[in-house]
């Protein structure tokens, strides 16, 4: 057993039964419906429930982890006596970033004979939950603290995140387009492709007009990866908010293209992404040579 322990938020959008079986503890965001607060449990059923009510109509809102949370975190994770990586979105993309380097400040504090490090993992979603898997594979190989940690940075710009929306008002509640664009969009039927660079952030790189020609897109610009260095073994993770049939549809496409490729996993989108891109939101993530947006 190794003599540290990896940990992540609820944010890696990873299944709640991976980080079960794995002992990857991770700190929750939370949610509110209404006036109900909840926490971001990792669990498919809950993801899918959260999805069936906003497509009748369920606003959410999310909310910040604050450095009190952090702390507590940090100081139960230290207090077990073993060393601690953390890996928590973008710093670009995460509000609760800074709260969570000032808790691991005090921490280190507190538990000076012990490490704690924060990676600022320019991932979010399921590309965070592909670089946390990835570590924890190798920590269970048997490898070091320090050189897990080198194998991370020097990885994480290595993961592609490609992006679709289905409803541009959920981009518009968020502030990322204005309420004209939104509106033309929806008019045309304008289907933004986003993609992650090197900086962590979420940008448009292509609009396509309708919902297939979006997923042609995420698709094509897979293969394109992949003809630049052989995708054998390399696992290909879908995440989908409540599009289960496109999901299927990348898949099959990759596969078909590609059966060398590795495990190729459907799983539900988590919640705190969801609810700033809102259903029919379908994400795929893989290793690659380098980001390239197109």
């Amino acid at each position: 057993m190794a003599d540290y322990i990896i940990a992540t938020s609820s944010t890696s959008d990873l299944p709640r039964t991976w980080l079960d079986a794995h002992r990857v503890p991770f700190i929750p965001y939370t949610y509110m419906i209404g006036e109900t607060v909840y926490e971001d449990d990792c669990r498919e059923e809950s993801r899918a429930e959260v999805y069936a009510g906003m497509r009748r109509g369920n606003l959410l809102k999310t909310s910040m982890i604050n450095q009190f949370t952090y702390e507590e975190f940090f100081r139960d994770l230290l207090s077990g006596g073993k060393n601690v990586i953390f890996l928590d979105m973008s710093q670009k993309m995460s509000t609760s970033y800074q709260a969570c380097a000032d808790a691991a400040e005090v921490i280190r504090a507190e538990f000076p004979g012990q490490k704690l490090y924060v990676m600022d993992t320019r991932c979010i979603s399921g590309g965070l939950g592909l670089l946390v898997e990835q570590m924890v594979l190798r920590m269970e190989e048997g490898m070091a603290y320090e050189e897990v940690i080198a194998w991370g940075e020097e990885h994480k710009l290595r993961i592609a995140h490609r992006f679709t929306v289905d409803n541009l008002n959920y981009l518009k509640a968020g502030g990322r387009v204005s309420n004209s664009a939104a509106l033309v969009g929806t008019l045309l039927s304008i289907k933004p492709v986003l993609y992650v660079p090197d900086e962590g952030t979420l940008n448009v790189v292509k609009k396509a007009h309708g919902r297939k020609a979006a997923l042609k897109a995420i698709r094509d610009a897979v293969l394109h990866d992949f003809a630049a260095a052989d995708p054998a073994g390399k696992d290909v993770h879908i995440l989908h908010a409540d599009c289960r049939a496109d999901a299927e549809y990348v898949r099959d496409e990759i596969r078909k293209a590609y059966p060398q490729v590795g495990r190729i996993t459907i799983t539900q989108l988590g919640v705190v992404i969801g609810a700033h891109c809102g259903p029919g939101l379908l994400t795929v993530f893989y290793l690659c040579e380098g980001r390239n947006p197109e």
